[in-house]
């Protein structure tokens, strides 16, 4: 009888979990893709270009050795959401695929584009003499996941191969089964780590693997608190205030105790206020209805390849935020708010407009060919 009732919730789950993806699926085939999450990819691609012109330009030294100034602060508050990004993106995957196949196509395609980019930019700078040719470094452009556990398209590459297996987890559980699943990966992955110090290891694979489960809950088990967008709204206005503040928090503390660990909070995606802020953007975006607006698909289309292209290498860092727009040397100066807001959209339209001209010229013929050959 046990067993019985057992096979009967788990086929009332099944059930479920069936309605829920035909209603998303008719949603899907009336709206067209959903602008509002597309929206969020551009939102968060602005975000890391930011995160990009603190961290990776020497502006960090700088804010060293006055780290409770006005200009340190806001220039902390600024960069503050690299991983916090990252989070939304993963969200946005597990939201779409765990309920799609991926196919050969699929793969190829983001394949492609990150080697297109590594090759060309590589080579751009050799020829062009601001950078040695060398072999090792030829090599490490050529293999796309050389950068595994550090970087976040080879790390991203690699978890894509695991989603069909993730989605043969996911629809094996119940219900039940899949939020024990997920809590017990905060506890261990989050709360550990960010509350109580814990040395506990998750490499970006693995942590994209434990986002990619939440947001398969969301889109499997859907509910009406999670439609709630004035709930949702404010909480994320709550988890930003309370980044920010964990900024300057830290900020103080580092600079009492002479360490620099001003993103305690939000420096892995892991962390919780990451993760937090994360979940309350997305389940905000997914939620918000604007219709279809075909040019933020375009423009959001050209996400991986914005990311590919000014967060590439050491080279095009040293070469972007040092030689070219030299954050250094305008950390003193009383515009550093308007380079830096100008920097970060100047950045993002000019990485659009290359991707843009690569997905009309090469991306879409070669797909028309593999669509031949598949």
């Amino acid at each position: 009888m046990e067993k019985k009732n057992n096979f009967s919730r788990a086929e009332q789950s099944r059930a479920e979990q069936s309605r829920a993806e035909q209603s998303r699926a008719e949603h899907t085939n009336i709206s067209g893709r959903q602008s509002g999450i597309e929206l969020l990819r551009i939102i968060m691609m602005l975000t890391i270009i930011a995160h990009h012109y603190v961290v990776n330009s020497g502006l960090l030294e700088e804010i060293s050795y006055n780290m409770l100034s006005m200009r340190s602060i806001s220039l902390l508050i600024f960069g503050w959401g690299g991983k916090y990004a990252i989070n939304c993106f993963v969200l946005i995957t597990g939201y779409f695929m765990c309920s799609q196949k991926i196919t050969i196509k699929k793969f190829l395609k983001l394949l492609f584009e990150i080697e297109f980019y590594n090759i060309v930019i590589y080579f751009t700078f050799v020829i062009t003499g601001y950078n040695k040719f060398s072999v090792v470094e030829m090599v490490n452009a050529v293999l796309p996941v050389n950068l595994i556990g550090r970087e976040f398209l080879s790390s991203y590459l690699v978890f894509f191969l695991f989603i069909p297996y993730l989605n043969l987890l996911i629809k094996g559980m119940e219900e039940r089964q899949h939020i024990r699943l997920i809590g017990l990966c905060i506890l261990v992955y989050t709360v550990f780590p960010s509350f109580l110090m814990a040395d506990v290891k998750v490499g970006y694979v693995g942590w994209f693997m434990i986002v990619y489960i939440i947001a398969a809950y969301v889109r499997l088990y859907p509910k009406k608190r999670f439609d709630n967008n004035k709930v949702w709204g404010l909480a994320v206005i709550i988890c930003l205030i309370l980044s920010w503040v964990s900024v300057v928090a830290c900020t103080w503390l580092s600079s009492r105790f002479g360490k620099t660990a001003y993103y305690y909070f939000i420096a892995d995606s892991n962390k919780i206020l990451a993760l937090l802020s994360a979940v309350a953007t997305f389940m905000y975006f997914k939620n918000l209805r604007i219709g279809y607006k075909k040019w933020i698909n375009n423009i959001a289309a050209t996400t991986v390849g914005v990311l590919l292209i000014h967060a590439n290498s050491d080279t095009m860092r040293r070469w972007l935020w040092q030689d070219v727009l030299g954050n250094v040397e305008v950390y003193n100066s009383e515009w550093i708010a308007i380079h830096a807001v100008l920097s970060v959209l100047g950045v993002y339209i000019i990485c659009v407009l290359i991707d843009l001209a690569r997905i009309r010229l090469i991306e879409k013929p070669v797909m028309r060919f593999l669509d031949k050959r598949l």
